[in-house]
């Protein structure tokens, strides 16, 4: 078979595996992490034509410097960070708000880049190995911006390399001639259709608490740092609470006192802020302000009443700009959703007796070691949700990164319901929501269509690169309500 025609295949291939919900057979470990997820019984692709596809990427090897595209933002080193052994010329791009630079361990660095800013560093006879990259100004390489660049034998990413203008985001303006556009194909539907991936961890768990003797409701956080698989063989330092990405759910009734103990084993000081949580101000978080700092092996309890239905976060503030993008963010619910039962909304009418099927927290991040992410996972492993034709599903956005995240699922209008935990007078339907840092939007999604639907944020580079689809996007796969 010729490249055209197995790459017209590997397509029609791909598009009908999204359209009837398959997955890939001999992807059985997902069946464990997802237990009796029935996205397993729907997507199949014969793993010929996925090792086909993945020989087809890895055998071109290029001509000349790889040329490798490197983004630097706060707090991270992005990129498509892989090259051939021999000569390589790294594309710096400051895609950040303040200066960065990038380095080698040997002192071989650009100069300081302000936003905006390329700058090509160029690296001579490189060995197989891994190269550690770092940013060198004062504080940066603390809050995540350390990576690696793998060095391989004779190229291992050469059939989708572009001239150098900034191929990640399309912007070739070089001889179309040059571009292995067939190669650009055959990446996107190999990364496709290697979701789901399994990988190790789940965040979001929920928290079961312990009921004190004197009625309190108690609730015990471990703040350290973790091995955290961001996506499959990438394995991140991140901060934690509870040993998981985002951190565990913390849900309780209206009325009920909450006590919560943090005991911290980071190697430096933290606290905890209670974000859209009211509280009395000795409980907010905020050291020096409202509270001594939580010294490195210090336990600190935290007591307040959970005094209205909230849709809160908790997360750090000491640092807050390195431990929080670094993985230090988790969901805080306070009694149940608000939802308008009874009302009408552009022409549709909210059952009065509607049952919510499920509920589901995503948190987004952009930044630190956790990167592009839903749920502290970037895609693959972005795990995808499975509802039943015909379900109704509250949506809870949170968003703990550095830059919006304009939130698109495919198909299903969006009954924006509560703007950070408070109801909406006027409650409305929007395909797409844009939803800022520290923002929280909840959301009623009836999903009366089977099929696997995408859910991504809709900033193309937050989701695909020229090695095909990455970060901010997973999928609701709606299972036919018989059958």
């Amino acid at each position: 078979m010729s490249v055209s025609n197995q790459q017209r295949d590997l397509m029609s291939g791909a598009a009908l595996a999204l359209g009837i919900i398959a997955l890939i057979a001999s992807v059985a470990g997902f069946l464990v992490a997802f237990q009796k997820n029935p996205v397993a019984e729907v997507l199949t692709v014969p793993a010929t034509t996925t090792e086909a596809m993945a020989q087809e990427v890895v055998d071109t090897t290029p001509a000349g410097p790889t040329v490798v595209d490197v983004f630097l933002s706060e707090f991270a080193i992005e990129g498509d960070l892989m090259a051939a052994s021999g000569d390589v010329v790294l594309n710096v791009i400051n895609d950040g708000q303040v200066p960065h630079n990038l380095a080698l361990r040997d002192g071989t660095t650009t100069p300081e880049l302000q936003p905006g800013d390329a700058f090509e560093l160029a690296l001579s006879d490189l060995s197989v190995g891994n190269v550690e990259i770092v940013c060198t100004i004062p504080g940066h390489e603390a809050a995540g911006m350390i990576a690696t660049l793998s060095v391989m034998e004779g190229g291992g990413v050469s059939a989708v390399d572009l001239p150098a203008e900034d191929a990640a985001q399309g912007n070739h303006s070089g001889d179309i001639d040059e571009i292995d556009w067939e190669g650009l194909d055959m990446a996107m539907m190999s990364s496709m259709l290697a979701f789901p991936a399994e990988t190790e961890g789940v965040g979001n768990q929920i928290l079961e608490p312990t009921l004190t003797e004197d009625g309190v409701v108690q609730f015990d956080l471990t703040a350290e740092i973790i091995d955290w698989e961001v996506e499959p063989g990438k394995i991140v330092q991140a901060w934690a609470y509870n040993g998981q990405v985002p951190g565990p759910v913390l849900k309780v009734d209206v009325g009920d006192i909450v006590r919560v103990v943090l005991h911290n084993k980071l190697p430096m000081g933290t606290d905890v802020h209670w974000h859209g949580i009211q509280t009395p101000n000795e409980m907010d978080g905020v050291a020096p302000y409202t509270q001594p700092l939580i010294l490195s092996g210090e336990t600190f309890t935290y007591e307040f009443e959970a005094r209205r239905n909230s849709v809160g976060m908790y997360h750090a503030h000491h640092h807050g700009q390195m431990q929080v993008p670094n993985g230090m963010f988790g969901a805080f619910l306070i009694g149940d959703p608000q939802i308008p039962r009874g009302m009408t909304v552009s022409g549709t009418t909210i059952p009065e007796d509607l049952e919510i099927d499920k509920e589901v927290q995503m948190v987004l991040n952009d930044a630190g070691v956790i990167g592009f992410s839903l749920n502290g996972k970037s895609f693959p492993a972005t795990a995808p949700e499975v509802v039943t034709e015909g379900d109704w599903v509250v949506i809870n956005y949170y968003n703990e990164g550095l830059a919006s995240h304009p939130m698109h699922l495919h198909q299903f209008p969006q009954l924006i319901f509560a703007k950070d935990g408070i109801p909406l007078d006027q409650p409305y339907y929007a395909d797409t929501i844009n939803i800022a840092p520290g923002e929280r939007y909840s959301v009623l999604v009836n999903f009366d269509e089977a099929g696997t639907w995408v859910w991504h944020c809709h900033i193309l580079t937050h989701v695909e690169r020229s090695e095909g689809m990455f970060g901010m996007v997973t999928a609701f796969v709606v299972v036919p309500a018989e059958g």
